[in-house]
């Protein structure tokens, strides 16, 4: 599941790795569901759906559109960003909080849970907080991204379920 999909880059990832257009003969057939705000391109391979994820009862939404629970949920979402840097750490911090929340609700056990963080002191509640519900905790920068910008992707893989 791809939260926040738009405009669809992680999605057409998702749907090679997957093997969703089956192309593959090798290897399983997985699905890829891209969640956005806005209306997003169609893809092929990928379900794409308009939804406010924080909305009641959007995880069992997601889960009916799913038949179950999700094995991972990736999320590159970005608030509105007004160009002061405290602010916008503060709001794509509290996004991907209530990402992890959301995981928490939709993710199976074993699931993996990867979003797109801001460093600038913020991130290590939701460090803790993902090192509870997860048994391994991890940050990536990636070589795409700047050398000077704060951005890198949190992986949270092995989740506890709900019982943790």
């Amino acid at each position: 599941m791809d939260l926040g999909c738009a405009p669809g880059g992680w999605c057409q990832i998702a749907v090679a790795r997957v093997n969703a257009l089956g192309e593959r003969r090798d290897k399983r057939q997985g699905r890829v569901l891209g969640i956005d705000l806005q209306e997003v391109e169609p893809i092929a391979g990928a379900e794409i759906h308009v939804l406010d994820f924080l909305e009641d009862d959007a995880d069992q939404t997601v889960k009916d559109w799913l038949g179950g629970p999700a094995d991972v949920e990736m999320s590159d979402m970005a608030a509105a960003s007004p160009g002061h840097t405290q602010t916008d750490h503060l709001r794509i911090m509290a996004l991907c909080e209530a990402a992890a929340y959301f995981a928490f609700d939709v993710l199976e056990p074993e699931g993996t849970f990867v979003a797109k963080v801001l460093a600038g002191g913020a991130e290590h509640e939701l460090q803790a907080m993902l090192k509870r519900n997860f048994k391994k905790v991890a940050h990536f920068k990636p070589p795409s991204s700047r050398s000077d910008s704060s951005e890198k992707f949190v992986v949270a893989t092995g989740f506890r379920g709900e019982d943790h």
